[in-house]
Order: structure tokens, then sequence, then C-alpha cells
């Protein structure tokens, strides 16, 4: 299953089981100019992948080598990305050559954020390995890092060349790392697709899984490729992130993973909504019992007076109003646009 993503550049995405090991024919047909290539990935995922996508790429006559970080959200930061400037200028990349992220989602962007300023931008493939990477954070071009003082805050927007996604890397992955992915999955019925969330809820996912990866990157490629820069539509595809990066935060990024707080988030913004009569009543009931179903938590110790502060870096700020993402019913979202004023008298918290 093949998608393409008319944006600036515009790249392929390849749904296909094996993939991986066509990395090296794949990119010289794309990057015929190229002569190095560094692979980037992480202490994770290097043992079991990492000699396949590298075999793959200097059987096609790349000059590999092979840049490894510690796994985890705590790895996403700028000392991470010096340490790949490090390698690449050690590779003699040229503005020709390429980086690849061989990964999950902090692979991805911090390796599309290094190849962004990188003799001011160079290719990159992504090679997403989790469920989370492979229906959102490798296509649509948001690359950056985490701050202290919040989470993506430093970035940049930079299309890949090619994204591969081969669903048997999903039979490798923890359980843990697949209900992180589902809960983006779930997001992505919640916002525009009932018959998708309907699904999920009936069926099994994993009985589908490369239909359930096609369809939730297909919903973000048309959302991207009418807001490219983020500057409208494109936010929805934040429901439950404004309050799940805030429960991130607050937890230093080493309490619930991305996909866990982002399922809470949604939760959250979604009882909000329902108290605010914006959401149809029940709807926070039926997101919870998706999440519970794919074993994503549906509480968390952390009050809303402990989250709010936590969301004055928001990326989706805009002066002193915060665009919140609320949903009418399940499948149908909108943007509405508050004054942070009046945001603590909107989610029931005392000023």
């Amino acid at each position: 299953m093949n998608l393409t993503v008319h944006t600036q550049p515009s790249y392929e995405i390849i749904i296909e089981s094996g993939c991986l090991s066509q990395i090296g024919t794949r990119a010289k047909a794309l990057l015929p100019a190229a002569e190095r290539a560094v692979l980037v990935t992480d202490t994770n995922v290097a043992p079991l992948y990492v000699e396949t996508v590298r075999c793959a790429l200097e059987a096609a006559g790349f000059r590999t080598s092979v840049s490894v970080f510690p796994a985890g959200e705590q790895s996403k930061n700028l000392a991470s990305i010096s340490s790949l400037y490090t390698a690449f200028a050690e590779a003699e990349l040229t503005r020709t050559d390429f980086a690849v992220a061989l990964g999950g989602g902090v692979c991805g962007d911090m390796t599309g954020f290094a190849a962004a300023t990188w003799l001011r931008g160079i290719p990159f493939i992504q090679l997403p390995t989790t469920l989370l990477s492979q229906v959102d954070s490798s296509v649509g071009g948001k690359t950056g890092v985490d701050l202290p003082e919040g989470k993506n805050l430093v970035g940049a927007f930079h299309q890949p060349a090619l994204v591969l996604i081969d669903p048997e890397t999903l039979t490798t992955l923890p359980a843990a790392y697949f209900a992180d992915g589902m809960g983006e999955v779930i997001k992505y019925g919640c916002i525009r697709d009932k018959a998708l969330f309907d699904r999920l809820a009936a069926e099994d996912c994993r009985g589908w899984l490369s239909e359930m990866i096609y369809t939730c990157v297909d919903i973000k490629r048309q959302v991207v490729e009418r807001d490219e820069h983020d500057t409208g539509e494109r936010a929805v595809l934040n429901f439950g992130h404004t309050l799940g990066h805030a429960l991130e935060r607050v937890q230093h990024y080493g309490g619930l993973s991305h996909g866990k707080a982002v399922g809470i988030g949604m939760l959250l913004i979604t009882q909000i909504g329902e108290k605010a009569g914006l959401t149809e009543a029940g709807t926070a009931e039926k997101i919870a019992v998706v999440l519970q179903k794919y074993g994503l938590p549906t509480t968390c110790a952390e009050t809303l007076e402990v989250l709010l502060p936590a969301t004055a870096h928001d990326k989706k700020s805009s002066g002193s109003s915060v665009n919140l993402i609320f949903l009418k019913n399940i499948g149908t979202s909108f943007i509405r646009k508050v004054p942070r004023a009046e945001l603590p008298a909107l989610c029931g918290v005392q000023p």
C-alpha cells in the first residue's frame, strides 16, 4: 500500500511487510547523487534491525555509518542533536548525502531536526519501527527536541524524502509500546473517522494492522496537505496533546509515555467539553472504554490544577490564547481559541 504526500517537496509512503530491506535500492533511485548515509537508531532498535538496514544501504553502494543513542524520551534534547552533528561531521555528509531514522518517534524527530539544520538541510528517510511513529510522527515533517520548559519547543518543518513502514517490526514491539501507539490511533478515530473508532471498539486491531496504519496515515496526509506548516486545520491532530504534553512535562518526561499521556489528555479535554456543553454527552465514556481495551490508562494522579500551569509553553498558544481541540462527537473535531485567563473557568478550576 502506497500513498503520496503532496507537500513541498512531495514524498512517498510505502506500507509493506519486509520493506526495510528495500531501503538501499529505493534510496539509490531517489537520491542518485548521494554517496554517504548516517543511520541513526536507539539502543532498543539497534540489536533488532540495524544490520538489515546497514547491509541494504551498503549493498546499494552507500558508505554507511551508525549513530546509536540511549532509548527514551529523555534523549530527545539538544545534547543528543550535538552528538548527531558530530556523527554527521565524522561521516563527512555533504548536502547530497542523507540521514536515516530507524526507530520510534524520538528517533525520527531528532534525526529529522539534525538533518534539517545540518548544512542548512539534507535529505532524511524515515524507517519507523513503533506503532506510534508509523501512524503519526513519521509523516508530516515535524521535527524537534524537548526543553526543560516544554515538549518539542525547538524544531523545524522538514519533510522526509521517503517513509518506509514495515508492519513486521511491530512483532518485536513490547506490549507497552504497542499500547502507546494505540493512543494516537484512537485519536484519529476521535477527530475524523467514526468508522475507524467503531471498528477499534468492536474488533481486535491486530487482525487488520496494515489497513489500520494506512487509514491513520491517510487521515494525517489529508490534513498535512491542506496545512503543511500548522497554521490552521492541522491543529486538530493535537487532540489530547495540550494536556497530554503538560502531563509529560510535570512528570519530567520520565513517567507516562507519550501515547498514554495523550490518551488521558483526550479523555480530560472531552470531559471538559461535555461539562461546557461543547461535546455530546457520553463521548468521554466511549473513549475511556476503547482506551482501556487497548491497555491505556484513563486516570492520573495529577489534577487539572497542576496540569494547567504546565500548558504555558504549549506550541498551540497564540499570544494570550491557546487553541484547544474539542470533539463535537466521535469523528467530528473542532478548534476553539480560548484566552488563557478563561482557561481555569472552562476547566472548572479555581484561578
